[in-house]
C-alpha cells in the first residue's frame, strides 16, 4: 500500500510562494508611484519645454538687448487674467520700419495684410481646470521672473517653473522671497541686498495674504 503521508506533490519553495508573489505586487505599486510622482511630474516633463514657433521671436533680443518693457507686447498683464499674447498690428508698429526685407518679417507682413493671427505656440501650459490671475500677481509685486525665468537671455523661450500645485503653494505660503516693489515686476534683472527683510516689510504695506483654499485656482 502508498504512503501519502510522505509524498509531496508541490517542492517546499512553493510555500513561500505567496510571499513572493505579495512582494512583487508591493514592488510593482511602489515603483509605479515613484514614476507618476517623480518622472513624470511637471519638474521632469514641462520644464524645458521649448516649442517652435511659427515666426522666430528672441525675448532675448527684444526684451534684453533692446530693453523693451514686457507690458508693451504683454499689454493686459495688470489688468486681466491673462497676460494677453501681441497682436500682429503690435509687432508691426516697429517692423513697418526696421527689417522689413528679412523673411521673418516679410512672414509678419503677410498675416498684417491678410488679417490672421499668427499662431503662437503656448510655453506655459495650465490645466484648463486651474485659474491663474496675472493681474493679481503683478499688482501685489510679483515679478515676472518668479515664474518665467530670465526671458530676457532666451533667445528661444523656455519653461523654467514645473507651474504644480505644490510649486504654486509653496509661494503662497511663504510670498516674502517672491515680492519686489512693484516697479520693478518688469526688471529682470532686480536685485536687493537683503530680499526677504524687504519681502517681509512689502507683504505688509501691499496687504499680500495668499489663499490656500481650493476655490482660489480650481472654479
Amino acid at each position: 500500500m502508498t504512503d501519502f503521508k510522505k509524498t509531496n506533490v508541490f517542492p517546499r519553495w512553493a510555500n513561500r510562494l505567496p510571499l513572493y508573489i505579495l512582494l512583487g505586487v508591493v514592488s510593482v505599486f511602489l515603483g509605479a508611484i515613484f514614476v507618476f510622482s517623480y518622472w513624470l511630474s511637471p519638474k521632469n516633463i514641462d520644464v524645458g519645454y521649448a516649442p517652435e514657433q511659427p515666426i522666430p521671436y528672441s525675448h532675448k533680443l527684444h526684451a534684453g538687448d533692446l530693453g523693451i518693457d514686457c507690458r508693451y507686447c504683454h499689454n493686459s498683464v495688470e489688468t486681466q487674467a491673462s497676460g494677453g499674447v501681441p497682436s500682429v498690428e503690435t509687432c508691426m508698429n516697429c517692423h513697418t520700419h526696421i527689417k522689413k526685407d528679412s523673411p521673418h518679417i516679410i512672414k509678419l507682413q503677410e498675416h498684417y495684410v491678410s488679417g490672421k493671427p499668427i499662431e503662437w505656440v503656448r510655453v506655459h501650459q495650465l490645466p484648463d481646470y486651474t485659474y491663474f490671475n496675472h493681474s493679481a500677481h503683478v499688482n501685489k509685486g510679483v515679478g515676472c521672473v518668479e515664474c518665467h525665468g530670465r526671458v530676457d537671455q532666451m533667445p528661444v523661450v523656455h519653461q523654467v517653473q514645473p507651474l504644480s500645485m505644490g510649486w504654486c503653494l509653496e509661494c503662497h505660503r511663504a510670498p516674502a522671497s517672491h515680492i519686489r516693489p512693484k516697479e520693478h515686476v518688469t526688471n529682470m534683472g532686480w536685485t536687493t541686498e537683503n530680499r526677504e527683510k524687504l519681502g517681509q516689510e512689502l507683504v505688509e504695506v501691499y496687504q499680500i495674504r495668499p489663499r490656500e483654499d481650493c476655490n482660489t485656482c480650481h472654479r
